[in-house]
């Protein structure tokens, strides 16, 4: 089994630039993922390469994060996990036209105990995405 837990694919109807700047307001997610609770970021203010902060997520609880790789309108990377675990967040954003952008989000599970934990991570986050996807198109084209 591969160290990819859960990948999505999908459309935002704005443009690259938009979808970005929105997306990136990552203290906002709540407004549209029912199953993050809250984000604090550091430092305050914009994303950017050296962010660090946490997701408190249900079902999960806290998940810290660290910017690992940082591309302005392509893509950043974040990594977070629990002791003998290592998840990686990645974000990704191709424009289609001015006003359609794709994303791409893929999350990894590796380390000793992932083969533990990642059947149930893929399952219970799986939904949650799910969930959160169709909202997440609603609120970037508002």
């Amino acid at each position: 089994m591969g160290a990819v837990a859960v990948q999505r694919e999908f459309d935002v109807a704005v443009g690259l630039d938009s979808a970005w700047k929105q997306f990136s307001e990552v203290e906002r997610w709540p407004e549209w993922a029912p199953h993050i609770i809250s984000v604090d970021v550091s430092p305050r203010g914009p994303l950017g390469p050296f962010s660090s902060g946490s997701l408190h997520i249900r079902k999960f609880g806290r998940n810290k994060f660290q910017m690992t790789t940082w591309e302005p309108l392509s893509h950043w990377e974040w990594r977070g996990g629990l002791p003998g675990v290592q998840i990686t967040y990645d974000h990704l954003f191709k424009s289609l036209s001015d006003n359609s952008t794709h994303m791409t989000w893929v999350v990894t599970v590796r380390g000793p105990l992932a083969w533990l934990i990642r059947p149930t991570f893929r399952r219970t986050y799986g939904r949650s995405v799910d969930v959160a996807i169709p909202r997440l198109q609603e609120w970037i084209r508002q």
